[in-house]
């Protein structure tokens, strides 16, 4: 089972960033599926969910308003779209898809960064 992160590096302030994750050896479907972020010294947090039935969506309070997380099952993807990108954005960002009935089943992507800066 693997989670491959791709769409990061090194973004202006204010510009955009398009995050994605592809699945292999498993279907999406019955995942909810999340992007989290770390930076050096901090704890992993949370940017976007969404989840496997009816595709709710959760975003960061940080992020909210500039960011649009989607899925496509049929492709094994999720995507994660942010905007007006502030210096502060700047992390190593993570996919995750999580079982919708035993969250003890779960899968991390190793990790894409993303830097904002000028």
């Amino acid at each position: 089972v693997q989670l491959v992160e791709s769409g990061g590096g090194l973004v202006q302030p204010g510009g955009s960033v398009r995050l994605s994750c592809a699945a292999s050896e498993f279907s999406f479907s019955r995942y909810d599926l999340s992007w989290y972020r770390q930076t050096p010294g901090s704890e992993r947090e949370l940017v976007a969910q969404i989840e496997d039935a009816g595709g709710r969506t959760i975003y960061a309070d940080s992020v909210k308003g500039r960011s649009t997380i989607s899925r496509d099952n049929a492709k094994n993807t999720v995507t994660l779209q942010m905007n007006s990108l502030k210096p502060e954005d700047t992390a190593v960002y993570y996919c995750n898809a999580k079982h919708s009935w035993n969250s003890v089943v779960q899968y991390w992507g190793q990790g894409t960064q993303v830097t904002v800066s000028s």
